[in-house]
């Protein structure tokens, strides 16, 4: 079935309900229409010579100019899909948006130009040309920037700029004379300022960042992160020890440093490198045990002793007192150097205080465990050369660490020596014998006179047993006499002691207990000293005697009656 056809004529066409065409249309201009100086984000498009062209949401395309973003190898610092605040400043031929990436407007006449002046205002202006003494600028009228404020080093830098759009301040205005000066010195010191503090502003402690080494000094680095700088001090850089900041960094290099303290007031940043490495004393605490040995390198000495690099960044003291067992170290660099590497004993570690004891001495061996074997009490050292002389005595070296002490008591028989001096001296060699050695005390008393032949030791030498000589009774105790037979020569004669009844005291086997106090009565009477009975000798006389025994070892004599 068909629908009847409406006769134009005879019947109105239906109008729709709702805006018209007309009405959409303008709508849609109201909404593209973007107010001078809104900023938008757009994204960029392409990039070629004839510049930046990016999507702002609009019906046509915006186009920057492209020499901004031009670098000096004619790459480009941006590309397809970058996004990008902009301004529309105006549009071109084509009809397409002018855009700017500067958020302030150009002015259009000297109207506007009188408002930025009395406000102060940031505006747009286009670099033309290098001139005499600065640049000329078109800021909607022509205008004039000193090279001092233009914020250009030299006039290469200046040149730069040409073609460029900037911002800028209008510091003189004279309408009559249409005379204009503008300053972009000061715009860029602004911005600079507020840039930074954005970035301080959102600098947080304990925040990584990535910075530029800008300079630096004896006690640190200079470090640019976004625009703002920290300090990299020298103890911060590494867990090792280092000399200057300038033995690892150079300013240019790009460092990852962590955030330590961020002080708002007196706006100062203090960054680390070394935080963002594993803490050294952390593996030293599982590395190294009590009475281990280990290797180092000696990193430092003092007067007090040497530092030994056993890890990045963890360092152990051997004491000067640790480092020899025999020799009196005055300072460390008689005995090590820096750089020297060395095999030292721990003593004790103390990671919370980061603390390591070392000893050098222990690394080498205790000279004494060898010594106890090597010099036991009555051992005789043949030749040990004197090293030392003092009033008490000489020190003689034993073996390498090992020293013993003669006593000036100790070193002859002959005569009494006031000064071991008198008959030592340094380098002499000479014959001892070990009277006492003390491990614990570290001592090792020796004697030279033990090993000289007595007066006794020679007369035994010339007689034997069986011989007979004279000899003068020089003392007389209860079953024995004291015979001197020469100067310094004495033996012993023993005899036994007879009772009253005949018989020696030898021979007694049972006593009459009864009759002992009337014994003892009688002996009291008579006094005490030469026997009742038994042989006749008197103290003082001369007598002939046999030589029974000799022992040269004890220097013994003893003697029987001839």
């Amino acid at each position: 079935m068909s629908l009847p056809i409406p006769d134009p004529m005879t019947e109105e066409t239906p109008v729709p309900d709702g805006p018209s065409f007309a009405d959409i249309l303008n709508e849609f201009e109201q909404q593209q229409a973007t107010p001078a100086g809104e900023a938008i984000e757009g994204t960029v498009l392409s990039v070629s010579d004839d510049g930046v062209f990016v999507d702002i949401g609009r019906k046509a395309d915006g186009v920057l100019e492209v020499a901004p973003f031009r670098n000096e190898d004619g790459t480009y610092s941006i590309g397809p899909g970058y996004k990008v605040v902009v301004t529309i400043k105006g549009t071109n031929e084509q009809g397409q948006p002018l855009l700017t990436t500067l958020r302030v407007e150009q002015p259009k006449d000297w109207t506007a130009l009188q408002a930025a002046f009395d406000e102060k205002k940031i505006i747009i202006g286009r670099v033309e040309e290098v001139i005499k003494g600065g640049l000329r600028v078109d800021v909607g009228a022509r205008a004039f920037m000193p090279a001092s404020r233009s914020g250009a080093r030299d006039v290469p830098e200046m040149a730069l700029l040409v073609g460029q759009e900037i911002e800028c301040r209008v510091t003189k205005l004279d309408t009559e004379k249409e005379d204009v000066v503008v300053d972009r010195r000061s715009v860029l010191e602004e911005r600079e300022r507020e840039q930074k503090q954005k970035a301080f502003d959102a600098i947080e402690e304990g925040a990584v960042l990535q910075g530029t080494v800008r300079n630096l000094t004896d006690f640190g680095a200079f470090v640019d992160v976004g625009g703002v700088d920290g300090l990299l001090h020298v103890a911060d850089i590494s867990w090792t020890r280092i000399g200057k900041p300038a033995d690892v960094l150079k300013a240019g290099d790009r460092v990852d440093v962590k955030v330590l303290k961020v002080n708002r007031e007196t706006r100062k940043i203090s960054l680390g490198m070394k935080q963002l490495q594993p803490e050294p004393w952390a593996q030293a605490a599982t590395t190294f045990k009590q009475g281990e040995r280990v290797k180092g390198t000696v990193a430092r000495l003092t007067d007090f002793g040497a530092f030994v690099e056993l890890l990045p960044g963890v360092e152990g003291l051997v004491h000067v007192s640790e480092m020899s067992w025999s020799k009196k170290i005055r300072k460390p660099a008689d005995l090590l150097k820096a750089g020297e590497v060395v095999e030292v004993v721990v003593l004790n570690i103390n990671p919370t205080e980061k603390r390591i004891a070392l000893g050098l001495k222990q690394a080498l061996g205790d000279p004494w465990e060898e010594a106890a074997l090597k010099f036991p009490k009555d051992a005789i050292i043949e030749a040990a050369p004197v090293v030392s002389i003092q009033k008490f005595g000489a020190f003689v070296e034993l073996a390498e660490g090992i020293e013993g002490m003669i006593h000036v008591g100790d070193i002859s028989h002959e005569k009494r020596i006031e000064n071991p001096k008198d008959v030592l001296s340094v380098g002499q060699t000479v014959r001892c014998q070990v009277l006492e050695f003390d491990k614990d005390k570290r001592r090792i008393r020796l004697g030279m006179k033990q090993l000289e032949p007595t007066k006794a030791d020679l007369w035994i030498a010339e007689h034997q047993v069986g011989e007979v000589l004279t000899g003068r009774v020089a003392d007389i105790r209860e079953g024995r006499a004291q015979i001197e037979l020469g100067e310094g020569i004495s033996g012993l004669c023993r005899f036994a002691t007879e009772t009253k009844g005949g018989a020696s005291a030898a021979n007694v086997q049972k006593v009459d207990v009864s009759s002992a106090a009337s014994l003892l009565a009688a002996k009291f009477k008579k006094g005490v000293g030469a026997p009742e009975t038994g042989p006749k000798l008197r103290i003082g006389e001369t007598r002939s005697f046999r030589i029974a025994a000799l022992d040269a070892q004890k220097k013994r004599v003893d003697l029987e009656l001839a």
